[in-house]
């Protein structure tokens, strides 16, 4: 795999599409939209607040001015949405309230999608909002609502753009944060839907609580609404986002005047109770049962500025991660979903996400094996100050014999937010064994952006670590470009960390050190006499890693010159990967199978298959064939979802691998099940089960809950680990848990 086929292959990209537009005519004339910046609206303020149902027939909604005039990013770009919306946004001086109109002339194809939180918003009919409290065209929140009635939220960062390396087959919130958007994060807010035969509706109510900014009773914000329409995978915009952007892409958003906004200081707490029987089968022959308690607490120092406390801190709530097969010599990423961490978590974000994380929070309460490490304590300040993004970060954690000491950590980030979608940035990381100083880790880092006009961006960071023993070369450092329009994606990145950079609390994808070499060209092309395709996107992308001493230590070119999105939500696309492995070392990648030392280059074909997303039954697919080291793999994953109405979803997930190599061969298996039913989307029975013959393990992870408002309520939570030949073949029991937890908030904060 060379550079020159690279070339070779980005050559042929660019040179059949445009032959591919000529034969299919001259581009269609988009509609000139209206400047995007030119977009107001005003929140009225109001006497009396309306009642959150969903039905709209408040007084109050007669006194704002309807939003209106949405524009197409898709399917037909420019062009006005094609069903009546109206949105309507007043305040009380303790609340924003929206109600939103979505007419529709075809009210039973509505596509209402699961009760599901945070469920995907491309797979129903949906309206979203973005908020850019701070109107610094970079920084926002979002909330969004399908007809099922769904709470849907997240925090922006940086316009979604947070120039980290997404995975293969990697999901939005299997990717965490990514640096620029937070699918984790949930705010305290509700929302009803109702719906009748001229379409569906929506009303909201955010409390100024949940949201940050800045001090005075009257203020500007960035604001954009989006509402999609499922079965014409259509989503139209108040403020017009061309179609290579999204909602993150506040520096297109409108501005809403706002007044009456609260002074009031945020005082909220959340304790809990818990109680618990638990066994491990290794350790004890009888189940312990534990009882404790803690909380959680917020308070706004100012509007823009808030503390964050927690003791005790406790996460059996959320849901346990899902295994993974990997047949790599290096680590996998899993995201951050316990809540304390994941507010303001974007502020906090630096280096290149899941490559180079110079912070990763997953380091705090979690040790190598993905136990829970207790969390004594901590607290955390974050927000607005003299223009500043500032954050800081400290937490304390119990020692776990035999695995890590009592350690102590604390973080500090200060960001300059700048016109033209730029930023600049410190962060210092630290970590200290509180039994003994001389275990201690610090991380200390400057990083940025710099915006050129509306298609360019430069992304670049530098840091350096400090460990004791480590005295080589401890700097990192990382340049990206991008170039994005609506006819092309390029960019390309380089990374390079020495042989003792090492920033313990953070996520680096491979130690030893390494440089890094990205490039990526892609093309966007459609034709409008074909109504079943949505885009044909042929790209190419090109990934090495060298070690310091410039040794090739892998390398994987990926060509896709057929990949189609439809117009229904489905894909296709048949691919060519070219991969290069350099073992310095053997590798031991099965028992009893290693690969000796040495360098291998292979070819491989793979295709990938997704149908509409939207059907009851839908299926995403990914195979693999071919070469693999000295041998072959044939195998991939397939997904198959299957929903009933709102309440119930279902998927079944097998993955599986065949590999025949020289030194032997070897089977790897995985098998996932999930079930959900909601009640209601604050009531739900969740389960996963799952089977790896990687790790020889079936775990079951079953959750009940009740919530009142977001991470809050009553949650049972059944918990079940087995040494395990097979899905339904188990050898011995390994551990076993029951936890019943209760959390109450008391507040300003509702």
């Amino acid at each position: 795999m060379t550079y020159r086929t690279f070339i070779l292959a980005t050559f042929l990209v660019a040179a059949v599409t445009p032959c591919a537009r000529a034969q299919n005519g001259p581009a269609p004339q988009v509609a000139a939209p209206r400047s995007e910046t030119s977009r107001v609206a005003i929140a009225p303020v109001i006497s009396q607040k309306p009642v959150v149902d969903g039905r709209l027939d408040d007084p109050a909604w007669q006194t704002a001015t309807p939003l209106t005039g949405f524009v197409q990013r898709e399917l037909h770009e420019g062009q006005p949405v094609s069903e009546r919306t109206e949105v309507r946004i007043v305040t009380d001086g303790e609340a924003i309230y929206v109600g939103a109109w979505m007419f529709d002339r075809e009210p039973q194809a509505i596509v209402p999608g699961e009760k599901i939180r945070d469920v995907a918003l491309d797979n129903s009919d949906y309206l979203a909002l973005i908020f850019d409290t701070y109107l610094d065209r970079q920084n926002g929140f979002v909330f969004a609502t399908t007809p099922a009635g769904i709470e849907y939220d997240g925090q922006v960062a940086k316009e979604g753009e947070g120039g980290g390396v997404q995975q293969a087959s990697q999901t939005r919130a299997a990717a965490g944060s990514m640096g620029g958007f937070n699918l984790n994060w949930d705010g305290n807010w509700i929302v009803r839907t109702s719906s009748d035969s001229l379409g569906w509706y929506a009303e909201f109510r955010i409390p100024y609580s949940t949201l940050r900014y800045a001090g005075g009773t009257k203020q500007s914000w960035g604001l954009n609404v989006a509402r999609g329409i499922r079965r014409r995978n259509e989503d139209a915009y108040w403020a017009f986002i061309p179609r290579q952007f999204s909602l993150y892409r506040l520096s297109r958003a409108g501005t809403i005047e706002m007044a009456q906004i609260p002074t009031q200081r945020l005082a909220v707490v959340t304790p809990y109770v818990l109680g618990s029987s638990q066994r491990d089968f290794a350790l004890s022959a009888t189940p312990k049962q534990n009882t404790q308690a803690g909380f959680d607490a917020k308070y706004g120092v100012t509007p823009s500025m808030t503390l964050d406390l927690t003791y005790n801190t406790d996460f059996a709530q959320v849901e346990v991660d899902e295994q993974r097969t990997n047949l790599t010599r290096f680590p996998l990423f899993f995201p951050e979903k316990r809540p304390f961490f994941l507010e303001n978590a974007g502020s906090f974000s630096a280096g290149t996400p899941q490559s180079v994380d110079l912070f990763f929070s997953r380091r705090i309460g979690i040790d190598t094996l993905g136990r829970p490490v207790p969390i004594r304590g901590g607290g955390r300040m974050s927000g607005r100050v003299a223009g500043l993004t500032v954050g800081a970060l400290g937490i304390v954690t119990d020692k776990v014999l035999g695995v890590q000491p009592s350690n102590a950590y604390s973080v500090a980030r200060v960001m300059r937010e700048l016109p033209s979608r730029s930023r600049l940035g410190i962060i210092g990381v630290n970590r200290t064994a509180i039994d003994s100083g001389a275990s201690h880790n610090t991380t200390l880092a400057l990083d940025g952006r710099l915006g050129v006009g509306e298609a360019v961006t430069f992304d670049a960071w530098g840091s350096k670590t400090a460990t004791p023993n480590r005295n080589g070369d401890d700097f990192g450092y990382s340049v990206r470009g991008a170039y994005q329009t609506s006819d092309w994606n390029h960019s390309a990145r380089i990374v390079q960390v020495g042989s003792d950079f090492n920033p313990e609390v953070g996520f680096l994808t491979r130690n030893g050190g390494f440089r890094y070499v990205e490039v990526l060209t892609q093309r966007f092309v459609r034709n409008p006499n074909l109504k079943w395709l949505k885009d044909w996107n042929p790209h190419i992308s090109l990934r090495n890693f060298y070690r310091p001493d410039g040794y090739y230590q892998s390398g994987w070119l990926h060509i896709d010159i057929t990949e189609l999105e439809f117009a229904d939500g489905g894909k296709f696309g048949p691919e060519v990967n070219m991969y290069h492995e350099g073992l310095q070392q053997p590798f031991a990648i099965a028992p009893n199978v290693t690969l000796p030392a040495g360098s291998y280059t292979y070819t491989a074909l793979a295709v990938d298959w997704a149908t509409n997303p939207s059907i009851p039954l839908s299926i995403v697919m990914r195979g693999e064939f071919g070469p693999f080291y000295n041998g072959t793999r044939n195998g991939g994953a397939a997904t198959l979802t299957y929903r009933h109405g709102a309440s119930l979803s279902t998927s079944l997930l097998a993955d599986y691998n065949n590999v025949r190599l020289t030194q032997g061969n070897f089977d790897r298996k995985l098998i996932g099940t999930r079930v959900a039913y909601f009640f209601t989307p604050k009531v739900f029975v969740q389960s996963l089960m799952q089977y790896s013959n990687q790790a020889q393990v079936w775990s079951a992870n079953a959750r009940f809950g009740w919530l009142s408002n977001a991470g809050a309520g009553l949650f049972i939570v059944l918990n079940d680990g087995e040494n395990a030949d097979g899905f339904f073949s188990w050898r011995q029991p390994q551990s076993r848990s029951l936890v019943i937890k209760y959390a109450r908030q008391f507040g300003t904060g509702n």
